[in-house]
């Protein structure tokens, strides 16, 4: 057994059976070795980006993590952006990273750089096998690290020597470690807290975003007026009927200044204390109102689930949590419009959809017409960095094949990582793509305001427009492979989003609304 073959042995034999990767020279006894480990699937991306998006994807839905195989450091750079996405939904990857042989690295080749440089980055786990019998244990090591509560990104850098050398030896897998319980003194401190009746706000994130979570936290809140509310960009949150409808932290500082008006307390269990997504010129970064004190009743490492039920059974003991109706919108008609595009969605969503979100301006009201929609789940934008809602879809349906995963795509954020349909096409992937082309970085044209950018003119304008030369992303999509359609009106994009959830495959449809702002 030579050190890919034992490395891909045990991930297999701690349940990492995907891998979606990017490979080069150096991985290439990695890729011959996925032929003597058949229960390992290989998924070929043909940008790191999208390879890294489809894991962060997988494991969001999967629970569990997926591996890359990337092309030593240029390789993980062009992975980063997504990685960092996926380290801020506290995501467990696995990536495996090319290098040089051991002995050729002195000679400074031209693909030669600092990798462990680049893994700092994540914040996460990463480790260089420095031996062919070391890499099994270092890969079950690498999955545990990437287990560990609450998930995280795990690098382990494969000299290309030590893949192809021979005495490589196949490790049981390392138990990761459970997520700690919070103690009875700081449940018992925030229920004494929520008895003042001062107003107060419970902010919950990560898996208490998932259905025991949510029910837990309405509870509470019904059960002592304090609002309730969702962090910002969730890595997933199960919504629709049945469920608590709770309303997410909003992004602009006058969303959540609003949100927040006349709170004495903020109640953190999985989340962090509201702070503004960038700085602004006299205004606050800290987005507590004055006079507000934050508590923790559970760390985003903790079992912030268990910590809602023990407060939620301490303070609303015969409460039961108010959840969503059933409803829909009617379907809309006319031309198409950042207002009634959504509807179009909440009236057809199928039930068990897996929505990947990352419309952006054009999506401001999508949780207001789905959130009597069949159940179903949305992975966001947990990092901001765009790109990754064609990835992340890829992923998500992979981990999910018998579910239909719709991608709501916004067309300057799907350029970025475009060539994931293609991955898409050649995996028969059911994701449905709705692109949202308004031909405009529209978000960027409302921050140049709110940054009080003065004297913009149409210098400014050109570089935030995308319309000239027009892109026609319906072919761009049917190059890649995927059958494609456009819809300028409501009528259309009801017709056409019908028939791509009946039809097996991918679909993009190109539908054209004016920008919101």
């Amino acid at each position: 057994m030579n050190g890919a073959q034992s490395l891909i042995r045990t991930l297999v034999d701690a349940g990492v059976d995907v891998c979606f990767g990017n490979p080069g020279t150096s991985e290439m006894h990695f890729v011959a070795a996925l032929d003597t480990v058949p229960e390992m699937r290989g998924v070929l991306g043909l940008f790191e980006g999208a390879v890294t998006g489809a894991a962060d994807g997988y494991a969001r839905i999967a629970d569990k993590p997926a591996a890359t195989l990337l092309h030593l450091g240029p390789g993980l750079a062009n992975g980063l952006a997504n990685l960092h996405n996926a380290r801020r939904a506290n995501t467990p990857v696995v990536n495996v990273i090319g290098d040089h042989a051991t002995y050729h690295k002195q000679y400074d080749a031209p693909l030669e750089s600092d990798i462990e440089a680049l893994t700092g980055t994540l914040n996460g786990w990463a480790r260089r096998s420095a031996s062919t019998a070391d890499v099994g244990a270092d890969a079950a090591a690498a999955v545990a690290a990437a287990m560990d509560a609450p998930g995280r990104v795990a690098s382990l850098i494969l000299p290309a020597d030590v893949s192809w050398g021979e005495g490589g030896q196949a490790c049981e897998p390392v138990p990761p470690r459970a997520a700690p319980s919070v103690g009875e003194n700081a449940v018992k401190s925030v229920a004494e807290v929520l008895r003042t009746g001062e107003p107060a706000v419970l902010l919950i994130g990560g898996r208490a975003c998932r259905e025991t979570g949510l029910r837990a936290a309405a509870r509470i809140g019904a059960a002592t007026g304090a609002k309730v509310l969702v962090e910002t960009f969730p890595a997933r949150i199960e919504r629709g009927a049945g469920l608590p409808m709770v309303e997410r932290l909003g992004y602009l500082a006058e969303q959540v200044a609003y949100q927040l008006d006349g709170v004495k307390h903020v109640i953190v269990a999985g989340a962090r204390p509201p702070v503004s997504f960038f700085a602004y010129p006299g205004k606050a970064s800290d987005l507590l109102p004055e006079g507000a004190q934050v508590h923790t009743l559970a760390g985003v490492d903790q079992d912030m689930v268990g910590a809602l039920d023990d407060l939620a059974d301490l303070l609303a003991p015969s409460t039961e949590p108010v959840v969503q109706e059933a409803a829909r919108p009617a379907l809309p008609t006319g031309d198409l419009t950042p207002q009634n595009w959504v509807d179009v969605i909440g009236a057809l969503l199928p039930e068990g959809a897996i929505i990947s979100d990352e419309a952006n301006t054009s999506g401001l009201l999508l949780p207001a017409a789905t959130a009597g929609a069949p159940r179903h789940d949305v992975l966001t934008l947990t990092g901001g960095a765009i790109g990754q809602g064609i990835p992340v879809a890829t992923g998500a349906a992979i981990a999910a094949p018998d579910r239909p995963v719709i991608n709501l795509e916004s067309d300057g954020s799907a350029l970025y990582t475009m060539s994931a349909l293609w991955t898409q096409a050649r995996e028969n992937l059911n994701v449905t793509t709705v692109l949202l082309n308004n031909r405009a970085y529209a978000i960027l044209r409302m921050e140049l305001q709110r940054v009080g950018a003065e004297g913009s003119g149409p210098k400014a304008a050109e570089l935030l427009d995308l319309s000239t030369p027009d892109m026609d992303f319906v072919k761009i999509a049917e190059g890649l492979g995927v059958p494609a359609t456009r819809a300028t009106t409501a009528e259309e994009l009801a017709d056409q989003f019908r028939t791509a959830l009946a039809e097996p495959g991918p679909h993009l449809i190109d539908a054209i609304i004016p920008p919101l702002l």
